[in-house]
């Protein structure tokens, strides 16, 4: 078993609960992402925090927002480092790195698309294995396909089993039918990082019709 695997492995649904900091709450402004990975009965798998280095990084999220340079580590129960997704600086076509332990698993692409929000999966190798769309005038579902078939969802505003436990506004669902392999779902989990990066995170409330194209 490899670091990851105590988060995906095995498991049909995570939850990704983003936990919103008293700064951003009260003045608007970004901070650092933190978020907890449960599973669909509500028990904590681990967690998933961004890095930052004080006054500086801060200023950086603020200023270039999407676009930044960032890196999100995820953690098991006890603290410990599991895996991590690195996010270069890009104006467009955003990308995240993935890392399960020291080993690279592969990568998340945003692609260009008119009409839908796309991202391609690729694998170390830089084959892509599976692709993540969002359905034009759905833009809180994004849609998985593995091998040419349906696979699963990435829905944010999750409502299932949950709903009563979290405000659902808050609240990643991963959803990944069982011949998915393992290490594509690792990727996945990371692949939910980088959608609330670039399609959610410096939204407001309300809806904007320009967020369909972005």
């Amino acid at each position: 078993m490899t670091a990851l695997d105590s988060i995906v492995g095995g498991r049909e649904r995570v939850l990704i609960h983003q936990k919103k900091e008293w700064g951003e709450i009260l003045l608007g402004f970004e901070s650092k992402n933190r978020f907890e990975l449960r599973d669909e009965r509500g028990e904590r798998l681990g967690y998933a925090a961004e890095e930052a280095h004080g006054v500086g990084q801060w200023f950086l999220r603020n200023l270039f927002g999407r676009c930044r340079k960032a890196t999100i580590h995820v953690y098991d129960r006890a603290g410990q480092k599991l895996g991590r997704g690195e996010k270069p600086f890009r104006w467009f076509f955003h990308r995240m790195e993935v890392w399960d332990g020291d080993v690279r698993l592969g990568a998340v692409q945003r692609k260009w698309s008119l009409l839908h929000r796309v991202f391609a999966v690729e694998n170390a190798a830089g084959q892509e294995v599976m692709e993540l769309k969002s359905p034009l005038f759905r833009i809180w579902t994004f849609t998985l396909r593995f091998q040419g078939a349906a696979a699963g969802v990435i829905r944010k505003k999750w409502g299932g089993l949950l709903k009563e436990m979290f405000t659902d506004a808050d609240v990643f669902g991963l959803e990944v039918e069982p011949h998915v392999p393992v290490e594509v779902r690792k990727l996945l989990l990371v692949a939910t990082f980088l959608v609330d990066f670039t399609c959610f995170e410096n939204n407001q409330g309300g809806f904007n019709l320009f967020r369909l194209f972005e």
